[in-house]
């Protein structure tokens, strides 16, 4: 098979010729049909061990592709519930299966937590990307049947290469116990998870949308898909906490997703989180690294939750598929812009020019004449 495998870091990744997996007896062997791109995989290529030296990386070479989607082609012999044929999203997450956090279904939570194609947050996550060492930038890969979210036919493998970013953000509104008459204040709305966490409030019920981003023209766009129930303001033209308290007649919102990118200051960060209400949640999930200075005489006195938010469960993945299934999610905002595998390195570079959340970038590798 052909796969697109980065061999050192500052260098384009090259399309080598490598063997078919096979299926171990719990695992199923995937066509990849569409990967999308980590807005963040130039950096991942070009700046990983400076900006986040505890996340390792896997062993090079390596097959990188975060967000695969296909079809089953050839089923390990103990996997039970999963067809040669099969449409499904693969999800990333990787775990040692076995610990106290595992077996109690929170696998994000175990040492081992890696995710494939990507990097993990443990340092021994080594030993997991020796078990599943392919990602989705290849024309197959192996993967665990417990990863799998069988999908819909209405549902395009292009808006399945979507679901990292949209289960992320469905796993914070999870977090964030979010659901019918509530109002969310979403910092970051216009990225991508900021968008994909509007189109799913709005899916769960949400009453009121408030959000904030740099760009009046993406803002505008946001807004435009539910004027009645999506109110926004511009960073910097005001506290983003005290217009949340203003937009809830002084109460505050009932939950805050922090969606702000990893470069973004830690007071618009802290800024926004003022705007919750008394016994609310911030749930962070963007990931601002800088250091955020938190009173938490303010957290005790509010009884207000601040909330770490890391991926999802498969079962929320077949959740938010079962939504679009129904129609109660649509993903037509999504515009693909479409890269055949060849030309993977200059669809990772040009991914700097995407027009906010909107952008979709997706790899399509060659179909396969045989298997």
């Amino acid at each position: 098979m052909i796969a697109a495998r980065l061999h050192a870091l500052h260098q384009p990744m090259s399309l080598d010729e490598i063997p078919v997996p096979k299926p171990r007896p719990s695992d199923v062997l995937v066509q990849v049909r569409a990967c999308g791109i980590v807005p963040n995989m130039a950096n991942v290529i070009n700046n990983w061990p400076t900006w986040f030296p505890h996340q390792p990386l896997p062993k090079l070479p390596a097959v990188f592709g975060l967000d695969p989607a296909g079809v089953v082609a050839e089923v390990g012999e103990a996997v039970t519930n999963v067809r040669v044929g099969d449409r499904v999203y693969v999800s990333p997450l990787r775990s040692c299966g076995s610990c106290k956090a595992c077996r109690s279904g929170h696998r994000s939570q175990c040492r081992y937590y890696t995710l494939n194609g990507y990097f993990s947050t443990s340092r021994d996550g080594q030993r997991i990307f020796d078990l599943y060492p392919y990602g989705g930038f290849s024309q197959y890969m192996t993967a665990p049947e417990y990863s799998l979210v069988c999908l819909p036919d209405n549902l395009s493998f292009e808006q399945a290469g979507r679901f990292g970013y949209l289960g992320t953000s469905y796993g914070a509104l999870k977090n964030a116990q979010a659901g019918p008459g509530q109002v969310g204040l979403i910092d970051g709305i216009t990225g991508t998870l900021g968008l994909a966490a509007t189109k799913l409030g709005l899916a769960m019920g949400l009453s009121k949308i408030l959000g904030t981003g740099r760009s009046k023209e993406l803002l505008d766009r946001i807004k435009a898909i539910a004027p009645d129930r999506i109110d926004t303001i511009v960073l910097g033209e005001g506290s983003t906490g005290e217009w949340a308290k203003a937009q809830t007649g002084g109460e505050g919102a009932d939950f805050v997703i922090s969606a702000l990118g990893a470069r973004a200051p830690a007071s618009t960060m802290i800024d926004s989180m003022r705007g919750v209400r008394r016994g609310g949640r911030v749930v962070v999930v963007g990931g601002v690294s800088e250091d955020v200075p938190v009173d938490v005489k303010w957290l005790m006195d509010e009884q207000v939750q601040l909330i770490g938010s890391n991926w999802f469960t498969a079962a929320q993945g077949q959740e938010m598929a079962d939504m679009v299934a129904t129609g109660a999610l649509d993903l037509s905002y999504l515009e693909h812009k479409i890269y055949p595998l060849e030309r993977v390195n200059e669809a990772i570079s040009g991914i700097g020019e995407r027009d906010g959340g909107f952008s979709n970038y997706v790899i399509i590798p060659p179909v396969p004449t045989s298997h």
